[in-house]
Order: C-alpha cells, then structure tokens, then sequence
C-alpha cells in the first residue's frame, strides 16, 4: 500500500514546487513537491478503497510512509490518521508523540497535534490528561501540540481552564512557536468567547510576547485590543 500511494505522489510531484516548499520550510527532508490538495485526494481515494482497514494496518502504513524522510510521504502519514480518527484510540498517543517528536516541522506537527491528538482528547476525556505530560517536555515541539491538542474542545466552548494553566506556564517562554501557539490557540478561542481571551491577557500583558498578543487579539472588540495594547507597550497589567 505504501509503495502505491508512493508511486501517485511521486506522479502528482512538480520539481519547482519541490525546490520552494523545501526552502520555505527550511527542511532538511526530501520533497516530491505535491500539493497538500493531491495529498488529501489520494488519502480520500485511499480511505474510500479500504473503507475496513484495521487499526494495526492503518498504524503499519503510516509508520511505513514515514520511514522514508520525505515530506509528502510523511505529510500523507498525518493526513491518514486525520482521516481516521475513529480507528484511534488512547492507546496510540505513544506514536503520535513519536510522530511529532520526529516531524520538526510546523508542517507536519500542526495536524498532528490539533487534529490527531486534538481528535482524540475530543473522543476520550482521559487523553487530555494524558497528554498533560507533554507541558514539561524539552522538546518544544511537544510542548507546542499540548496547546494546540485543546483547539477541537475549546471550539465547543470546553477545555479553556485546561489550556490556560498550561498557557500560563508557557507564557514567558523565548520560543517563536510556543509564543505563537499561545497566540493562535486564544484567536480561535476569541471567535466565540472574546470576554474570556480578554481576562486572560488583560493581568498578563506584562508578560505576554508580542506575536502572543497581535495573534490573541484580533478577534477582539477594537476597545478592547486598544486596552491591552496600550498596556502590553507600557509593559504592565491592563487590569
């Protein structure tokens, strides 16, 4: 099976797109250069071909189209596990943590943390928990998907405590993408609760990098934005 759906991404390819999705993500892997839509094509003709595919196979095949470092093998691997999220069960975060732990990628991580990890903590209550060991991980990669694995409870108005306790202990971190994660994570939030992404920020400006507050605030009401701005350049709480 892997070798097919080798064989159509090699097909889909296009070598100048190759050479600039490889320079865009500053990647030390190989790239075929298909689009993320011939992946999710290919995924869907697949998924729809083996509609009774058992979770030691499902896992076998992603395992084996990521054992080559290229990224649309890899990236296809993600875009499987997204496609079957009822065949996962808690039993699989071991290699979904070994999946983000070897992505070193936005690219590859983002699916796997909000989607897959994210599906699962949506499925199973305990997965949060579970996952919770990510907060304190060196690899920030990890550390990144914790947050993002709360995106699919927070847009049904569940979890925010949860992504708080762990936002608050990662908020004074140097790193670009935990500070962006952060940012990102209360946008979505902001979408449908902006009094909540407002009390969280507003005794944390001080604290708060700027990506985290230019991201977290713009779903904001333009007063409110002005108020944590306003504090966040003065380098002090807005309440």
């Amino acid at each position: 099976m892997a070798a097919r759906i080798d064989k159509e991404l090699r097909t889909r390819g296009d070598p100048e797109r190759a050479v600039a999705e490889k320079k865009y993500l500053k990647s030390d892997l190989e790239f075929f250069g298909a689009s993320k839509a011939a992946i999710r094509e290919i995924v869907k003709a697949f998924v729809r071909g083996h509609a009774s595919i058992t979770h030691d196979d499902l896992i076998e095949l992603v395992l084996e189209l990521w054992s080559q470092p290229i990224f649309e093998r890899r990236m296809t691997a993600v875009v499987l596990l997204e496609s079957c999220p009822a065949t996962l069960s808690l039993r699989d975060i071991p290699v979904i943590e070994q999946l983000i732990r070897a992505s070193k990628t936005w690219a590859l991580v983002d699916g796997l943390a909000g989607n897959v990890a994210g599906g699962l903590a949506l499925r199973h209550p305990a997965a949060l928990q579970t996952l919770e060991e990510w907060a304190t991980d060196d690899d920030f990669w990890l550390r990144r998907s914790l947050l993002l694995a709360h995106l699919k409870l927070l847009r049904k108005g569940e979890a925010f405590s949860s992504f708080c306790r762990h936002a608050d202990s990662m908020l004074s971190e140097k790193e670009f993408f935990i500070r962006k994660a952060i940012g990102w994570v209360l946008r979505e939030v902001a979408k449908r609760n902006p009094d909540d992404v407002f009390d969280w920020l507003a005794p944390r400006t001080h604290i708060a990098s700027g990506i985290t507050m230019r991201e977290a605030t713009k779903y904001l009401e333009a007063d409110q934005t002005d108020k944590l701005m306003s504090a966040y350049k003065e380098k002090r709480p807005a309440i």
